[in-house]
């Protein structure tokens, strides 16, 4: 389909148009031509007269199938620019919502995206019906004024429908996630703006393949994969990119999915690196004032700096400084930030946070594990390093183990027959006291090495510590 595109720009609305026109492509449109103004917003056409004289002009001579405005339409500029044109007119919200519509596949996904679509229809309907009450014979999609007024009603009862499946789907989500949180699995969610490169780096973090591409919106659907960072089970997901001013209907029409973020124990915020610092600071605060909609401001945060390979290193590490005062003045709880380019593996500054992080969690204790019976030293320590961090082993006639646990996974450890204490210390950093066993000859603080622990199952690759076979088995 070919369009014009119109931009209008003010003191108090800005709009970006490499970002327009990229949405535009982005819907499969060829763009014939583009025009500007800068303006108060005019209450009946949006542009000025002159301005839609010139774009009327423009009308009849490419004859394009739509006029996209950058900006948002209210029902009565959409239907008057309509009489003046005689061609299909849209706004940003309406284009955003045909990049959607084509990148839907789930049902969930699709269900979605139809229910921002009539979310974005009412208005426009109850316009043309307010319309025809006064004479005009503006209809809506070509319909009467009794079809219109059934259209509406259809439309109420179709989002009735669809939030009743919708909320099916949630508790379902909810029910596969509270499982996921008892197996000892940490939730991280992946948020962004759009296309600042989120699914390559859930890919280069759990060595998956999911389709990744430099265009706007590739992920509708809401996409977890597993993976083990230093002996630990964690779950990824990777949800629907933000955008400058994500209008409140998106928002709740795509809730059972970004409510992945609320979920999440911690949260990775990913900005394109590589951009110019003005471009990073747009998307960091339209980023910031959707988590802040979703209420995620509490959650930790680590800010994520991706396509660093794009850029040189004193422009990351200026950024990251520039980022951390930001986050500062912006009073969110970013624990860290960090850069990484997920296209050649670069992680290690991310993987180095996320493992400080996991272990600041609620969920985390320290506990004093002791076992009596030598013979399941081996599972209880493979058990420590898939849920948790093993600070100090100390051998005697008991084994006395120092760690940070999940407290969800207390039930596990006790299966395996030992003694649980919590200790005074729920703080990761802090040093432990003085541990009088070590003057007797025991192992003084560290983790077991293959050394210390007999062998009754494979060493974990990442963390060189034992696990337990079956637990691997079923991971």
């Amino acid at each position: 389909m070919k369009a014009i595109g119109v931009i209008r720009t003010s003191r108090r609305e800005r709009v970006r148009r490499e970002e327009f026109e990229e949405l535009l492509r982005s819907a499969g449109y060829e763009v014939l031509t583009i025009i500007e103004q800068s303006r108060r917003e005019n209450s009946k056409y949006n542009i000025g007269p002159g301005k839609l004289k010139e774009l009327r002009e423009l009308v009849e001579t490419y004859r394009p199938d739509r006029v996209v405005f950058a900006n948002r339409l209210t029902p009565g500029q959409a239907y008057n620019l309509w009489k003046e044109l005689k061609v299909d007119v849209i706004d940003r919200w309406q284009l955003v919502l045909e990049i959607f519509e084509r990148r839907a596949h789930s049902k969930e996904a699709k269900l979605q995206v139809e229910l921002a679509r009539l979310h974005y229809e009412v208005p426009l309907v109850k316009e043309a019906i307010r319309r025809m009450k006064l004479g005009d014979r503006a209809g809506f999609k070509g319909m009467g004024e009794y079809q219109t007024q059934q259209y509406l009603k259809h439309i109420r009862y179709r989002m009735g429908r669809i939030r009743k499946e919708l909320e099916r789907v949630k508790k379902d989500r909810e029910v596969k996630r509270k499982r996921r949180e008892e197996v000892g699995f940490i939730l991280l969610a992946l948020a962004g703006y759009t296309n600042a490169g989120k699914s390559t780096l859930l890919n280069a973090l759990a060595g998956e393949e999911v389709e990744a591409r430099n265009q706007m919106f590739t992920t509708l659907d809401t996409t977890t994969r597993r993976f083990k960072l230093g002996g630990k089970r964690v779950l990824l997901t990777d949800t629907v990119g933000f955008i400058d001013g994500l209008p409140p209907f998106i928002v709740e029409a795509f809730h059972s999915t970004l409510e992945e973020i609320t979920k999440a124990d911690i949260v990775l915020l990913t900005l394109d690196v590589s951009e110019p610092w003005g471009e990073i600071m747009r998307k960091f605060r339209a980023s910031i004032n959707v988590l802040r909609e979703l209420k995620t401001l509490d959650k930790p945060i680590l800010i994520v700096l991706t396509k660093r390979d794009l850029t040189v290193e004193e422009d990351v590490e200026d950024k990251k400084r520039r980022i951390r005062e930001a986050a500062e003045e912006t009073a969110i709880n970013a624990m860290a930030v960090v850069s990484v380019s997920a296209k050649f593996g670069q992680l290690e500054e991310l993987h180095e946070a996320l493992e400080d992080v996991i272990l600041t969690l609620p969920k985390y204790r320290l506990f004093r594990v002791s076992v009596g019976d030598p013979g399941t030293v081996p599972q209880v320590v493979a058990l420590l390093n898939s849920i948790g961090e093993i600070l100090n082993i100390s051998y005697g006639e008991e084994t006395i183990i120092d760690a940070y646990v999940q407290t969800g996974m207390m039930r596990e450890l006790t299966k395996l027959g030992v003694k649980i204490e919590p200790l005074n210390k729920p703080h990761h950093g802090e040093e432990l006291e003085h541990d009088e066993r070590d003057e007797d000859g025991g192992q003084g603080c560290g983790h077991p090495t293959e050394q210390d622990v007999p062998h009754n199952g494979p060493l974990n690759p990442l963390t060189d510590q034992q696990t337990n076979t079956d637990d691997a088995a079923n991971d």
